[in-house]
């Protein structure tokens, strides 16, 4: 109980003598600049990443990575329970040697399921790299923004709301984030800016202020959702138009066929007629077979 109590106040006495340095930095910072006053910001970087479209997209593929990873750990998970079921309904049956071995075989398993788990998901596993890898670039842009607005507006300190800096409360007029945004994606465009026109689009932007910027952007998307509103309405009306074109060729084909079909039957009769006309013996001996047949019955009614 003594060394708890102890414990508890040399953590105490600790945090003390940090707020004892932060408010002595303070209090510098505030005389220091008691004349202009003390300018703050605060970025969000998970709002920054978040917005970043290279990042969404790489993220979303390191999450189905990870995804993958996950099942073939569930698998080999799988694989073990399955071999502890069977020794244990199999080992009244088993010697004591055998019994041994199937249980170094699972031994092994499992050592190989938590190696492969460790090395995708422990401290320094391939997610944990390959996510700093992902991130790394970007927060080191971030960082060279934030140096720069800090140098150009005079900011004495700007901190990071996602970090581990307790912030109760933010004033969202401090809130620098989209400047950053901003500088992020006019670094992206003056990169794949190849024209003259599209490099002077890239500068003309460059010179708008924050809200300026917002209100072209909103205006570009509105035009862009405007455009896919016609591009739709087109293709509805293509589809609908082809329906149409569908079913009057239908109709047509239907047509048709009944024309072909008459005109078939037409000349089947005018050949069976010239078939007769050429063959007149045909038709007298098909009248002889009937008075034939007439006279026979009337022989047979006497």
């Amino acid at each position: 109980m003594a060394r708890y109590f102890l414990k508890t106040q040399l953590i105490a006495m600790r945090t003390k003598k940090l707020l004892f340095i932060a408010l002595t930095l303070l209090c510098f910072a505030f005389s220091a600049n008691a004349q202009r006053g003390v300018r703050i910001a605060y970025i969000d970087m998970e709002y920054i990443l978040e917005n970043v479209p290279e990042y969404r997209e790489a993220s979303t593929q390191l999450d189905g990575k990870a995804q993958r990873w996950k099942n073939d750990i569930d698998k080999k998970m799988n694989e073990v329970e399955h071999m502890k079921i069977n020794l244990s309904s199999e080992r009244v049956l088993l010697t004591a040697e055998l019994i041994e071995e199937r249980e170094e075989d699972i031994k092994v398993k499992e050592d190989e399921m938590l190696k492969y788990q460790q090395d995708r998901f422990g401290p320094n596993g391939d997610l944990y790299i390959q996510r700093r890898q992902l991130v790394q670039p970007i927060q080191d842009q971030v960082f060279n923004i934030v140096q720069e607005i800090a140098e150009n507006k005079k900011y004495d300190f700007i901190f990071d709301k996602s970090a581990d800096i307790v912030m109760l409360f933010s004033a969202e007029r401090h809130d620098i984030s989209d400047i950053v945004l901003r500088s992020i994606t006019r670094t992206a465009k003056r990169t794949q800016a190849n024209t003259k026109r599209e490099k002077k689009e890239v500068e003309q932007k460059e010179n708008l202020s924050l809200e300026e910027d917002k209100a072209v952007t909103e205006r570009e998307q509105a035009l862009e959702d405007k455009k896919d509103e016609r591009e739709l309405m087109m293709e509805e009306r293509k589809r609908v138009r082809d329906s149409v074109r569908a079913v009057k060729k239908a109709e047509y084909d239907a047509r048709r066929q009944l024309l072909l079909d008459e005109r078939q039957r037409k000349k089947d009769s005018i050949a069976e007629v010239r078939a007769n006309k050429n063959n007149p013996n045909t038709e007298e001996e098909n009248e002889n077979e009937d008075e034939g047949e007439d006279n026979n019955g009337n022989g047979t009614n006497k």
